[in-house]
């Protein structure tokens, strides 16, 4: 019996997860930011020790992988990989690739071979794979390069709008009293003074904030939503437009934090108003590492059956990998 090493390194966690050739896990392994780009050092280290958790677990070892597929949050460019194929060669698995983390969000998330992902978590992203297997990204190198938004940009848009609201240049907002709640600060005033002294970093669980306004009405929370999801339509829209799949029944893949436990009415309408009305979204509910583990037993010549897909949906829900 064949086993299989899917991996997902983010840019907060690193999920390791070994299966048999009926998609039964036998080993799974966690760790902290798997992201090269954020720390070399660290990233290996941190997927080192997922994998060494899921050997463990497993009672396996090197040699009993057929094949192992690593999806690696900032596996973007040449530079990158020139980073990471020594990084992961290193570890000496016989057979084995490294993709981008969107390919793998892309195959947990449909059972077409072509298709787009949507990324917003620590940051966002977009892929598109067309029918003939050609890829595209869009994005992924944040602000300055053209990106919007993911957990770390909305925190700051948070941030900055309780200041703007301060200082008066912008309505007040309901997010004014739920930052200083959450970093336990009696005015907007000291909490200014004491970021601005210490340069410190603005703390990004402030993101989800932006939903519990957002329940309540708030215009600017709406205001920062309705922008992310505009800005990832647009990623997307602009995939298939370069792709050429305007006229191509295709799923839009959700991925990412912000979009699997908060979409809901604040973003995902914004993106389906600007992509092709032969679209449809599909917000993820099961780990992306689900898609590293297909594309190894894929790569391996292994026929993917619904048996599978079913075994790696019951383990792998979002929910449930939460809850360890």
């Amino acid at each position: 019996m064949g086993f299989y090493l899917g991996m997902d390194a983010g840019g907060s966690k690193t999920i390791a997860v070994i299966t048999d050739s009926s998609g039964k896990i036998v080993g799974r392994g966690f760790s902290g930011c798997g992201n090269h780009q954020l720390g070399a050092n660290m990233a290996r280290s941190n997927i080192e020790a997922a994998i060494e958790q899921a050997f463990a677990m497993a009672n396996l070892g090197l040699n009993d992988i057929s094949y192992a597929l690593f999806g690696l949050a900032g596996a973007d460019r040449e530079q990158d990989y020139v980073i990471l194929r020594p990084m992961i060669g290193q570890l000496g698995f016989a057979e084995y690739d490294i993709v981008c983390d969107t390919v793998i969000g892309l195959r947990a998330g449909t059972r077409q071979p072509y298709g787009v992902v949507l990324i917003c978590g620590t940051g966002t992203n977009c892929l598109g794979i067309d029918p003939n297997g050609h890829e595209l990204q869009c994005g992924g190198f944040g602000y300055e390069y053209g990106d919007f938004g993911g957990g770390k940009e909305l925190a700051i848009e948070v941030f900055r709008t309780v200041i703007r609201a301060w200082e008066g240049r912008e309505k007040p907002t309901l997010l004014t009293e739920l930052v200083l709640q959450m970093l336990n600060y009696p005015s907007v005033q000291a909490l200014f003074h004491d970021y601005l002294n210490d340069l410190r970093p603005v703390p990004k669980d402030l993101t989800k904030l932006l939903f519990i306004a957002a329940d309540q009405g708030d215009d600017a929370a709406l205001g920062i939503l309705q922008r992310q999801g505009k800005e990832l339509g647009i990623a997307a829209r602009t995939v298939i437009d370069r792709l050429q799949m305007q006229s191509i029944p295709l799923e839009v893949v959700l991925v990412g934090s912000v979009l699997t436990r908060n979409a809901g009415q604040y973003i995902t309408p914004y993106i389906q108003e600007l992509i092709p009305t032969s679209c449809s979204l599909h917000i993820l509910t099961v780990e992306p590492v689900a898609g590293a583990v297909l594309l190894a037993m894929e790569k391996h010549g292994l026929p993917i059956t619904d048996d599978i897909y079913q075994q790696l949906e019951a383990q792998l829900t979002l929910e449930g990998m939460r809850s360890r």
